[in-house]
């Protein structure tokens, strides 16, 4: 029987309805940051701006899990409604502009506190909406069109910027998630979606120590992703055009959004796919280390982007293994904390290593993607937990009338 494709996907019910409200609602991750850092150059300071978006990023990473544990516990629609309207609420505290700086970050902090676990609750969807074989083609098609988000979302914010004010991009956000989760939760799945009622843990899926590890693969590849922002940001600069990283970002992440799109076209694979994936994304950002011309530099991102969705896909798979019944929801959570505080760390740390050559930056992404993928070699070597059929995810969540 051949392996269902994504027009098979696609045109199963409510697949596209809940894909594409899902991705109006997460525009804020992408739009939300360069909403914070327009606003404070704006109005309060280049520190301020900083802090903004960290207070944001670091809240979110800490609010996402939480919310998703309460999914599990309870239902889809009242969560999203919950977090939606505190996240909402936040940036529109910080684009009044109320108490300065403090207050800003305040905010901040509750919008990104508040971010709709919307990535958690879509990926729980899919073995529910889906013949298991379909369920990858699932997850490389949602890895895939997420870099949509990254492209749209900013634009979003700078529209509203120079329509409205550095005020505009706060609230366009906090609109664009409303509408979204308003959408998302309409759908009769995610009406109907039920986590197992099961004994719980205090430690919820971070119980599974093999699922831990996985966490530290995942925030391997996060500094990878990370660092390469950084580092092409310092290449622009030192081609004599800081606006170029713009461009270059944007080829990569054409090439991610090629990657997934062709990986729908794959077989899920046993478990050594995934530490040979991780060690294609390493391979791919050796030759950004030439620092050939801009035009050459966007065509070698745009192929360093290819692997990065089938290297995700593999891991929501692998999630599916892992993760302990009735914990579903939240270890997808725990998954995109993990790739945020990888991220922000290897920004970070790029960053210092670039203050000493471009090329330097340029070289910690793939050192940070090799680390990534001795770890998740180390999961291959133990593959614990198993399936009912190779690559098939086990149910995560149930149905229920009313």
């Amino acid at each position: 029987m051949p392996k269902p494709g994504i027009r098979v996907v696609l045109r199963t019910p409510q697949v596209l309805w809940v894909l594409s409200s899902a991705q109006v609602g997460r525009l804020p991750s992408a739009s939300g940051p360069l909403a914070l850092l327009l606003f404070a150059r704006q109005s309060l300071s280049l520190a301020a701006a900083g802090l903004l978006v960290a207070a944001y990023t670091a809240a979110m990473a800490v609010g996402t899990p939480l919310f998703a544990r309460a999914v599990d516990r309870w239902r889809q629609p009242p969560v999203l409604w919950l977090s939606a309207v505190l996240s909402g609420t936040g940036f529109v505290f910080v684009a009044t502009g109320a108490l300065g700086a403090t207050g800003a970050a305040v905010g901040a902090a509750v919008a990104g506190l508040g971010t709709p676990p919307l990535e958690a609750c879509l990926r729980s969807l899919w073995p529910d909406l889906l013949p298991p074989a379909a369920v990858p083609v699932a997850y490389a098609l949602d890895v895939a069109v997420q870099e949509i988000i990254f492209v749209v979302g900013p634009l979003t914010t700078l529209l509203a910027v120079a329509l409205g004010g550095p005020s505009a991009g706060l609230v366009v956000a906090a609109l664009l998630q409303l509408v979204g989760i308003a959408v998302f939760v309409c759908a009769p799945s995610v009406r109907a979606w039920r986590g197992i009622s099961v004994a719980r843990h205090w430690a919820g899926p971070l119980r599974a120590p093999q699922f831990v590890v996985l966490l530290a693969g995942v925030a391997g590849t996060g500094m990878a992703i990370g660092g390469i922002a950084v580092a092409v940001t310092a290449y622009a600069e030192a081609a004599g055009d800081r606006h170029l990283a713009g461009w270059l970002l944007a080829a990569q992440a054409a090439g991610a959004l090629t990657g997934g799109l062709l990986y729908t076209r794959a077989r899920p694979g046993g478990p050594r796919r995934l530490p040979l994936l991780a060690a294609g994304l390493a391979l791919g950002f050796l030759p950004l280390l030439l620092m050939p011309r801009p035009t050459l530099m966007a065509a070698l991102l745009a192929v360093s982007g290819l692997a990065l969705p089938p290297m995700l896909t593999a891991i929501f798979l692998r999630v599916d293994q892992l993760a302990m019944p009735g914990t579903v929801a939240e270890a997808f959570a725990w998954v995109a904390t993990a790739f945020t505080i990888g991220s922000a760390a290897g920004s970070a740390l790029t960053g210092l290593v670039a203050a000493n050559g471009v090329r330097y930056g340029l070289a910690f992404a793939p050192v940070a993607a090799l680390l990534s993928t001795i770890i998740m070699a180390t999961l291959a070597r133990n593959p614990r937990a198993s399936t009912s059929a190779e690559g098939n995810p086990s149910p995560v969540g149930t149905f229920q009338a009313g």
